[in-house]
């Protein structure tokens, strides 16, 4: 059944016209059937969250080696520039882990708005 949405004119005590809803219910929720393809697009995004781990691996990895390598000649510059792609790696490493769980939240966040 669709929902029924009605209009209705209120008038503030002060002389002001608003327009107000009446009857609104809009309880829709998301599905997994409502689309096809849903379960390979599922499936699509879930080898891109393990794509995404394996590039934050190899970049820990590789900021690692360009830190000590900076460490071990002496050059600030490169040991910095080590030590920056060590947290950016960890940070990117914890958004994609955590992706589901922040998505999860804001959606629960939102419906109770």
């Amino acid at each position: 059944m669709l929902p029924t949405i009605t209009a209705g004119v209120s008038v503030a005590g002060n002389g002001a016209a608003g327009v107000g809803a009446k009857g609104i219910m809009a309880d829709v929720s998301p599905n997994s059937s409502g689309l096809p393809g849903i379960g390979t697009l599922s499936n699509i995004v879930g080898a891109l969250l393990t794509v995404g781990l394996i590039a934050c691996v190899a970049g820990l990895v590789i900021a690692a080696i360009v830190w000590a390598i900076g460490t071990h000649s002496s050059n600030p510059n490169l040991s910095g520039r080590g030590k920056t792609g060590v947290l950016v790696a960890f940070a990117a490493a914890m958004l994609i882990g955590g992706a589901n769980v922040l998505v999860d939240f804001f959606v629960t966040t939102g419906k109770g708005l």
